[in-house]
């Protein structure tokens, strides 16, 4: 193997905003942020997402940011911020370095995830049942 998963974390950290969850706490409810969930459906329908998060599978990311894509979502236009994150915050720094590779301005991620978003007492939500 060439390159493995923590050496693509490492570059990913090198060049992506990360934040804590503190401070991702103090973004809450800025219009002026999207909070990027990238966890698999059954993740948030099970253990619930940040409020007002926009859902984004990590696997369709790249065919949403892109506007020439037939699957480009209109949030990824906006001049906002966007604070990707996952579980625990490896997902979210991968995708937050991809994004940034793709043009997207204003991305961070959320180091450590929803996990460290909870610790701190940030409030979560759970969608409606599909």
């Amino acid at each position: 193997m060439r390159k493995g998963y923590k050496e693509l974390l490492a570059e990913a950290d090198a060049v992506v905003e990360t934040l804590q969850a503190a401070q991702a706490l103090a973004l809450q409810g800025d219009p002026g942020v999207v909070f990027v969930d990238l966890r698999d459906p059954r993740e948030i329908q099970r253990e619930g997402r940040i409020p007002g998060a926009f859902a984004c599978p990590r696997g369709m990311l790249e065919f949403w940011i892109d506007p020439d894509s037939p699957y480009a979502k209109p949030v990824f236009q906006e001049k906002k911020r966007f604070l990707f994150y996952c579980a625990s915050g490896w997902r979210s720094a991968l995708a937050a370095r991809t994004a940034q590779e793709m043009g997207l301005e204003g991305v961070a991620h959320l180091g450590g995830g929803i996990t460290a978003w909870k610790q701190a007492g940030g409030p979560t939500e759970m969608p409606p049942a599909r």
